[in-house]
């Protein structure tokens, strides 16, 4: 009975690698949604309009950004840590438009606010949002190997989708001066 046990289990494994080798993969089953992510990455890149940002943790880890507001106004302001809780208004859509999210609907924990753990975001978004003080607005492009990846998170939100995110920081909640 053992050995049967064993038997079934390697014939699932090996049938499981077959289907794997000889189906569809992810990376190809998106293909031309994945090269259209990419050449309008590399379009907002050398657009001039976004400022290449590189993660202090990581060399290979880039994300885009634009301020739209007067950063020397800003500059005292508080600048979260990437273990913060930030407060934030945000708007997410994808390259060419499509909406995915956003925290004007919200109305807890208060009106448009979303709060989350910047270590429990993205990578894309952590690198962005280390780099704002309270008070800044900014629109941060984060391509899809610092977003989510090759995995499909929605209808919407398909595998290999750069994010587009309009934010502005609200806060640093319970944030102390000791």
């Amino acid at each position: 009975m053992k050995k049967f046990f064993y038997t079934v289990i390697m014939a699932v494994v090996a049938l499981t690698m077959l289907d794997s080798c000889l189906g569809n993969n992810v990376y190809d089953e998106y293909k031309d949604w994945r090269e259209k992510n990419d050449r309008w990455y590399e379009q907002q890149t050398s657009s001039g309009q976004y400022t290449k940002l590189t993660a202090a943790w990581d060399p290979s880890a880039t994300t885009l950004i634009r301020w739209h507001n007067d950063t020397m106004l800003t500059h005292d302001n508080l600048k979260p840590l990437i273990t913060s809780t930030v407060d934030v208004k945000f708007h997410l859509r994808l390259y060419d438009g499509t909406p995915v999210d956003s925290s004007y609907s919200s109305l807890s924990p208060a009106d448009s606010i979303f709060r989350t753990m910047l270590n429990q975001t993205v990578e894309g978004w952590m690198i962005a949002v280390t780099r704002m003080h309270v008070g800044d607005s900014c629109t941060i492009i984060v391509p899809y190997h610092q977003g989510y990846g090759s995995y499909k998170k929605s209808d919407v939100l398909l595998p290999f989708s750069n994010l587009v995110f309009d934010i502005k920081l609200v806060d640093i909640y319970k944030y102390s001066a000791n």
